[in-house]
Parts: structure tokens; C-alpha cells; sequence
């Protein structure tokens, strides 16, 4: 935590063009070495959306992806696969966030409101990542390099509930120093605002798109809260816009000029491909996803290269490459789970210690090249495009999020316009959003009225921002995943691990911290840092399981 909250110079470099020709690790070097005390907030801004952008995206492409089933690893899968977590480390975002403290400080001394504001949406984004994620933690005094003229290296955590009041409350603060047009603002410089190019009012959309995220994260312990909170912001869109069309998400697109500003596992900085290469879609998705006949799978998944066949009329001892599908005779398959679906299969959750050799896999380990998985789609190769973009908050989840709280009975709308609108704003991201008459008019999509379809829905729709999926799966339960046979426990984990330097160097406070865990069944040797112990968000609501 020492490097976390002591008040340090941030060195930082200005770029005329979005993340400009540099890779993003450069933008916190300045040859020039502005002191913080003098540092003009647009010199610190994009680092800030940046790193967040890239953070976010990281979980819900990778690891966050597996745990919610969106896809699997066949090498290097077990952190993905199997849950198999230790020692996370929270630096990273606090690094972000002491950036982010300095552009709000040195906004304030400068009296630009644009910036505080974009400074509170971006805390109270990465704060309640945190919260989210390890429960409780320093916040209160997590930015403070000194306190009493000692350096504070062992910060108080605060309560998960109070890092949740505490965001909704600097959240209201945000939406009202962004509500003027942008002329009323000074300081304003369209480029360093790599989401939004200097719109205040798109900012607001996001600070009110996030309060109904966070309200409706403690809807199961603070129904009232969170009733009147969401209500409130519905009820006055006026002075509360929120996010309502998908030109307004919130994203960032990637220029893809080097390693660090190019979409993440790209095989154009990574010659071998391997990371790319590792990534197949997940059984659950893809089966969930056919069964719906969803026009985003193309979007999302290549077809297998090679579909399996296996033909009881062929002769014992059948194994060959028949027009591009390997036909098998049955005693080749023998016992083996196999899936011959002609279009696309899916690595199913957590199902061996070696998931390279799924589906009579012909070059199993940490170099094969499944033919008979789907890949990702070949979008993903790329360093960058109109579809790579981290999704920090959609219209989609918003809309879903207002259909959750309209089948709860608050006045949000109709919980089935709603649910509707979630879904042409996901069909229309991934551009198949011509495909939404058909799509919604099938079994299984037309609305039946339930939250399970509703959370189907979201679960799909939130595709390379799978985090939120698991945060909905925590508190609700759905849709309904189950953990594979080598996963490391037999249910899904509900928290990350409190890092063992952490630990160590803030032992009492960290202590303090885990008491307050609830220890569960799966917990096991893990005791009260476990990935299955609940904190106070799930404790006493009978969720996930």
C-alpha cells in the first residue's frame, strides 16, 4: 500500500492525437518533469480514462470472461478456467486512483468544472471496481499520502456499504458539475477526453448510468435506498440523463499503432498469436446463443474449422478428412464426449486439467490449434476496429437494469419496453440490429415476464465487459452457471483475495476486513481470504447459492 498512498509526482505527457502514435506505458513519463503542484489537469486526464479503460476491459475479456462462462482457455486456462485465484492485487487501481486525485485537486485550484466532474464519475468508477471486487477496502483515507506528517501506509478500510454511499454521493456531485453547456465550462480540451471528446453532457449521462449500476448493486440489502434512487433519477430526466441510445455509451476505441494502444491478445503485436490462440468461446454461451438463434455469435465467434462427423455406417477404424469435416466411426470416438455440432462448439466450463484436447483435439497442449473449437472471431486479431472498443457503460445495461427494477414494481416503465430496448441496443452495437424484428419475436426472447430471461439477456448483451455479468450473477443468481468437474471449488468464487502484502504491511486494518467476511461452505483452507468467503453485499441474501 506504500506506493499507493503517498502523495507522489505524476509524470505525465500530453498527446495531441487520441493516445497518439505512443504506446500508453509512455504517457506517465515527461522528460519536461512537471511538479504536481503546477500540472495542468489535461496533461493528467487521459492517462486516467486510459488506464480505467484498459483495467475494465482486461477483466471482462479475460479471467471475469471465464468465470461467467463467456469463453475458456485450452493453455494457461487454470486462473481462467478453474478459478484458480491467489494474492490479486489492487495497485493498479489505486494507481489509477491517486492519478485521478490529482486531477480533481488540480481541477479545483484551477476552476475547471469539467474536469471535477469527469475526476468524480472516474473515483466513483474505480472505487466501486474495487469494492466490487475485494469487498472492503481503504477509501476514506486510501488517497492521502500523509496524515499527521507520517506517511500513511496503513489506511483504515472502509466498509463495502460505505464505499457504495459514498460513490452514489459523489456521483450526484458529478451530475451537477456537469449539467451547463459546454461553453459555460473553461479548460476544456476535446482530445485528452478519450471517451466522450469534451461533452459535459454525455459525462452527466455516464455519472446517472453508473448511480442506477451501483442502486440496483444493493438492491437485495437496501431495497428502499436503492427504489428511491433509481426512481428519483427516472423521474427527472431533465436534470438525470442517462444513457438511453448507443452512440452515448461510454467507450473507448483503440488507435492500434502499438502493443499498449491496440485491443488486447491482437495478433498483430503478438506474432506467434498465442494469446489469441488460447481464447475459444465457452459451451455455455455458444449453446445458450443457438438455442436463440442469435445473430451475435457470428459477430463474436468463428465457425469450427473442422466439424466432427461420426457415422455408425462407416467401417471400424474410420478417421479421415472427408470435405473439410473429420468423419469418425463410432469405435474411434469410443466413450469421449464429443460435439458435432456443424457450426460452432464451445469449450465447456472447467471440464479437464487439459482442455486443449477437447473435442479429439489432434495437437493437444500449450501449441495446439483446435480445429474442432471455435475461435474467436477474426475481429479479434486485430489491433484495432470499429468493434474493438472497451464498453466502460451501455445503453444496454441500462435498459436492463430499468427492466430489472420495472419487474420489481418501481416506476421505471415497462419492464418489458424496457427489456426490449436492451436488446435492439445490444443488437445494434454488434451491427445485426436489423435482425431485431425476427430475434425478439422468437420463443424464448419474446418477453415472458420473467428476471431470469431479463438476465439471460444482460448476460449475453454484456460480452468483453463480462465483470458486470458476474456482479449480476453474485446478487441474483442468473442465469443459472454452474462450475466445471476440475474447477477449483463446485460453485462459482464471489470475490477476489485481499493480496498477501497487504496483508502483512496493513496486517491490523486488513484483519479487521476479513472478520467481517463470512465464511462459507466452499470457503475451506482458504478460511476467511477466500474467493467463496461473502462480504457484506451477498451476506444474509441466500446468493448466488
Amino acid at each position: 500500500m506504500k506506493n499507493i498512498h503517498k502523495k507522489s509526482l505524476v509524470l505525465l505527457v500530453l498527446f495531441t492525437t487520441l493516445f497518439s502514435c505512443k504506446d500508453l506505458t509512455e504517457l506517465n513519463k515527461n522528460p519536461n518533469g512537471v511538479q504536481s503542484d503546477v500540472v495542468n489537469p489535461n496533461l493528467i486526464m487521459p492517462t486516467v480514462l486510459t488506464e480505467a479503460a484498459k483495467l475494465y476491459l482486461n477483466l471482462g475479456y479475460q479471467d471475469i470472461a471465464g468465470v461467467v462462462q463467456h469463453t475458456q482457455k485450452d493453455a494457461w486456462s487454470s486462473g481462467h478456467n478453474d478459478y484458480d485465484w491467489n494474492n490479486q492485487s489492487w495497485s493498479g487501481y489505486y494507481d489509477i486512483l491517486r492519478n485521478n486525485e490529482l486531477l480533481y485537486e488540480r481541477s479545483v485550484e484551477q476552476g475547471f468544472e469539467f474536469h471535477q466532474g469527469v475526476a468524480l464519475v472516474m473515483k466513483s468508477f474505480m472505487f466501486g471496481l474495487i469494492a466490487d471486487l475485494w469487498g472492503d477496502a481503504p477509501y476514506s483515507n486510501a488517497l492521502k499520502g500523509e496524515l499527521g506528517g507520517a506517511e500513511n501506509i496503513t489506511p483504515v478500510f472502509d466498509s463495502q456499504e460505505a464505499i457504495y454511499t459514498g460513490i452514489l454521493a459523489d456521483l450526484e456531485k458529478a451530475n451537477t458539475l456537469l449539467s451547463k453547456p459546454k461553453g459555460g465550462y473553461s479548460g476544456i480540451v476535446d482530445n485528452v477526453d478519450v471517451y466522450y471528446g469534451g461533452n459535459p453532457t454525455a459525462w452527466q449521462r455516464f455519472a446517472n448510468s453508473l448511480a442506477l449500476r451501483y442502486f440496483m448493486r444493493i438492491s437485495a440489502k437496501k431495497p428502499e435506498v436503492a427504489k428511491a434512487g433509481i426512481e428519483k433519477i427516472i423521474s427527472d430526466q431533465a436534470k438525470y440523463p442517462i444513457i438511453t441510445k448507443n452512440t452515448e455509451d461510454a467507450t473507448m476505441a483503440f488507435p492500434g499503432t502499438s502493443d499498449g494502444t491496440s485491443w488486447p491478445a491482437n495478433t498483430v503485436f503478438d506474432a506467434s498469436g498465442s494469446n489469441y490462440r488460447r481464447i475459444k468461446m465457452g459451451a455455455t454461451l455458444v449453446e445458450a446463443m443457438q438455442a436463440l438463434k442469435d445473430p451475435r455469435l457470428a459477430i463474436w465467434a468463428n465457425k469450427v474449422e473442422v466439424p466432427l462427423v461420426v457415422d455408425a455406417t462407416l467401417p471400424a477404424g474410420t478417421d479421415k478428412i472427408v470435405n473439410g469435416k473429420r468423419m469418425l466411426s463410432p469405435d474411434k470416438v469410443g466413450t469421449t464426449v464429443v460435439d458435432t455440432d456443424p457450426e460452432y462448439v464451445g469449450l465447456p466450463p472447467s471440464f479437464s486439467a487439459l482442455p486443449s484436447a477437447y473435442n479429439l483435439n489432434p495437437t493437444p497442449g500449450q501449441t495446439s490449434f483446435n480445429p474442432h473449437v471455435s475461435f474467436l472471431n477474426d475481429i479479434y486479431k486485430q489491433a484495432k476496429g470499429p468493434l474493438l472498443k472497451a464498453r466502460l457503460s451501455s445503453a444496454a445495461e441500462v435498459n436492463f437494469i430499468l427492466a430489472e427494477a420495472a419487474l420489481k414494481g418501481w416506476n421505471t416503465g415497462t419492464a418489458k419496453a424496457r427489456y426490449e430496448a436492451g436488446i435492439q441496443n445490444s443488437l445494434t452495437t454488434w451491427g445485426v440490429g436489423n435482425q431485431y424484428a425476427t430475434y425478439i419475436a422468437q420463443p424464448g426472447v419474446a418477453f415472458d415476464g420473467t428476471l431470469k430471461q431479463i438476465m439471460e439477456q444482460k448476460w449475453i448483451a454484456s460480452w468483453t465487459a463480462a465483470t458486470e455479468a458476474w456482479f449480476d450473477f453474485r446478487r441474483t443468481g442468473l442465469p443459472a452457471l454452474k462450475a466445471g468437474p476440475v474447477a477449483k471449488r463446485s460453485v462459482l468464487p464471489v470475490r477476489f483475495y485481499y493480496m498477501q502484502d497487504e496483508l502483512n504491511i496493513n496486517k491490523t486494518n486488513a484483519n479487521a476486513a476479513l472478520e467481517k467476511l463470512e465464511v462459507t461452505n466452499y470457503s475451506q483452507a482458504d478460511n476467511k481470504n477466500s474467493a467463496w468467503s461473502k462480504p457484506w453485499l451477498l451476506q444474509g441474501t441466500g446468493k448466488p447459492w
